[in-house]
């Protein structure tokens, strides 16, 4: 049974910005609280604002004059005011990607790049709030059922605040975030199946145990954390949004939420309302939510066994997948299947020709992009945004699919074979190379 605590420590003018939580289905209003469900439809939750009481305050001018990181924001967010503690996230660099785009298809790109959030993942964000709210509620854990970059936040999260930590993955996850999530003090409990079997485990664990599951008791906050990314965009562009969105999609969550910031951000006035194509993308080992947008259906079909080296995104029964399909269908934009090798080239891409380092889910972004290019739903001149949510450090495998590990020789950058520590036996091997 889900546990309903409202807040205490609201002021007055506060409690009427955020007006409660909303079933998406049948609209029934629920007080805020640990409830993730409608209790008539059991449709998903989402926090409702008073956007006439955020915009009294959340103006071009007051958001120039506060520090830098996603509570700049705050009135657009599920919290009475920006928490006393917590890791700086948010405020992560948009660059121009002027020598990647003509590689992808594209004339105008720009790389928003959250791998230089605390855990070097844009789930920081949704973790920061769903923190935010469970300290007011007095949980005594956060938890969380992670395909990997959740891990790493959630156990850094609450490493920040003093709580325990349980992260519950795949058994086959990658080394490197297993570590990264051990690394904050977490305790780490793999289960013997896929991200689904995981994520049922823990959708009655947080109903036993009372703990502060992120992505369950807390997602309808959890899930507002991602429209920062949407605030930041189109602050860094100047109070305006872009033509086309590109970005990820494992359980939906973010996708939809960046096409709910951009449009709050027109509700307030910040910025002008126009149309944004929204381009989705998927690992082709899992992609319930393209195969659907690719069929013309809503219906989404799980997959049961993922095959990919996209951890992150493999989520075979998305929660949020029919309303991916109906965003890309609404704004003119697609869900792109995207195979592991276009992915690791990818990767390799935008490492080699920009300097920035994405995981999987990174790479199937930017393929993504191309693919829809060649569609035709990015357009010739078209301003694009590309999401990069990881770091590549967290998948060092995914680099070198389909490529290997070259050595280096004369105009050819790889790795070199040892050699004596001489000028001499430099310029033997430069000899040998050319």
């Amino acid at each position: 049974m889900a546990i309903e605590i409202l807040p205490t420590t609201a002021r007055p003018t506060e409690r009427t910005r955020i007006s409660g939580l909303r079933c998406r289905g049948c609209g029934r209003a629920e007080p805020i609280g640990l409830s993730y469900v409608c209790a008539a439809c059991f449709g998903p939750l989402e926090v409702e604002y008073d956007y006439a009481a955020a915009g009294r305050t959340l103006t071009r001018a007051s958001i120039a004059e506060r520090a830098p990181g996603m509570w700049r924001y705050f009135e657009l967010l599920p919290v009475e005011a920006p928490p006393a503690r917590g890791l700086p996230v948010g405020s992560t660099p948009l660059l121009a990607a002027d020598r990647l785009a003509p590689a992808l298809g594209l004339e105008r790109l720009w790389i928003k790049d959250d791998t230089r959030n605390p855990s070097l993942s844009f789930k920081d964000r949704a973790v920061a709030v769903a923190a935010a709210r469970a300290v007011g509620f007095g949980v005594e854990a956060l938890a969380c059922a992670s395909t990997g970059n959740l891990a790493g936040a959630t156990a850094a999260a609450a490493a920040a605040l003093g709580l325990p930590a349980y992260v519950f993955i795949p058994a086959d996850l990658e080394p490197a975030k297993v570590d990264h999530a051990l690394a904050y003090g977490a305790t780490v409990v793999p289960i013997e199946g896929t991200y689904d079997d995981v994520n049922r485990l823990c959708l009655e664990l947080a109903d036993e145990t009372g703990w502060g599951f992120v992505n369950v008791n807390l997602r309808p906050f959890y899930a507002e954390g991602s429209k920062t990314l949407a605030f930041e965009i189109a602050e860094s562009l100047g109070w305006r949004s872009p033509d086309v969105v590109v970005a990820p999609v494992a359980s939906g969550a973010m996708f939809t939420r960046i096409a709910r910031g951009f449009d709050e951000l027109a509700e307030v006035g910040l910025i002008e309302r126009r149309p944004i194509r929204f381009v989705g993308g998927q690992a082709a080992g899992c992609a319930p939510v393209a195969t659907a947008w690719a069929a013309g259906t809503d219906v989404i079909e799980p997959v049961r066994n993922p095959d990919t080296i996209v951890r992150s995104l493999a989520i075979g029964n998305p929660a949020d997948g029919r309303y991916c399909v109906a965003l890309a269908d609404a704004s003119g934009g697609s869900i792109e299947a995207i195979d592991d090798l276009a992915t690791a080239a990818a990767i390799r891409d935008v490492a080699r020709l920009e300097g920035i380092y994405p995981e999987t889910a990174g790479g199937v972004t930017l393929a993504a992009a191309a693919a829809a290019r060649r569609r035709g739903v990015i357009r010739a001149g078209d301003e694009v945004v590309a999401l990069l949510t990881g770091n590549g450090l967290k998948t060092p495998d995914a680099r070198t699919l389909g490529a290997g590990n070259p050595v280096a020789a004369a105009g050819r950058p790889g790795l070199a074979p040892a050699i004596g520590p001489s000028l001499a036996a430099f310029e033997r091997w430069m000899g040998g190379a050319a």
